[in-house]
């Protein structure tokens, strides 16, 4: 079964763009441009958006103006966006990955002619799909050509034009765009050098709490010290523990808790009695 002339056009051959359902449908992207580049309402323009573009995620969002030759062969994923006057010529498809970010005047190419002149004044057209990974920045006034693949977590320069394909975690910029350095993925964080960490800090809190509870302790002593009162007493330790046990929220935790406060306590009648024994 021969092609169609769009079949044709979106497969990457050669194909004539004056085919009457290509006109008829670049006819209708211009209805569907006016409707996105006129809309001030940014709800209703990422509305229109969607219902343009061949395939988009929850969130897209499009600043005025933006140029395609059909939409239906663009393809963006989730939090994409598109500053002001992006162009798209999308004979073949785009497809564009998760958080991607377009600077202003972004043109991505995917429309091309033949070589021959004899072949390109016959009004034969061809053209190569675009595809870029996810967390992609394109800076302003950068093009992308025709059979471009671009990995993830590319940043292309303001004004590069790119001539081929690159891989993940670069830098490009130039004409020819090259790279200019690499990104370095920050390291993935040990959950036991995390957790540790979590309980140095929380450690020095306790250190201050901890010297504010001795200094209590110390008022105590020295009230012990004139009243002649005996360092251990039995039933104010088991209503402090009892209290103790009562505020874990936790119910795992508690008679660990628990526990520690027994040695807390143990360690102030040890300090008490060293105090009171220096008095005597």
């Amino acid at each position: 079964m021969e092609l169609t002339e769009k079949e044709k056009m979106i497969a990457g051959k050669l194909y004539f763009a004056s085919d009457p359902e290509l006109s008829a449908d670049r006819k209708d992207a211009r209805v569907k441009l006016r409707a996105i580049n006129q809309e001030t309402d940014k709800t209703k323009r990422e509305a229109f958006v969607k219902e343009a573009f061949g395939g988009t995620k929850n969130h897209v969002y499009v600043e005025p103006s933006i140029s395609f030759d059909y939409g239906y062969n663009i393809f963006v994923g989730e939090n994409f966006y598109c500053n002001f006057h992006n162009v798209f010529l999308d004979i073949c498809p785009i497809t564009i990955g998760d958080n991607c970010m377009f600077g202003p005047n972004v043109q991505l190419y995917t429309a091309s002619h033949p070589i021959e002149p004899v072949k390109r004044n016959s009004g034969l057209e061809l053209g190569k799909p675009i595809t870029i990974g996810d967390n992609v920045w394109i800076g302003g006034s950068a093009v992308i050509v025709p059979g471009v693949t671009l990995g993830d977590n590319v940043v292309v320069a303001a004004g590069a034009v790119v001539t081929k394909s690159f891989p993940d975690n670069v830098v490009l910029g130039g004409n020819p765009a090259q790279i200019i350095k690499t990104i370095e993925e920050e390291p993935k964080k040990d959950p036991l050098t995390e957790a540790r960490k979590k309980i140095d800090q929380i450690d020095q809190e306790l250190v201050g709490l901890l010297e504010k509870r001795m200094a209590a302790v110390s008022e105590v002593t020295a009230y012990k010290a004139q009243t002649k009162k005996a360092v251990l007493d039995v039933s104010r330790e088991a209503s402090v523990l009892q209290k103790i046990a009562e505020a874990v929220k936790d119910e795992a935790y508690r008679e660990t808790i628990v526990e520690t406060f027994k040695d807390i306590m143990k360690q102030s009648r040890n300090y008490q009695e060293g105090r009171l024994n220096k008095h005597d």
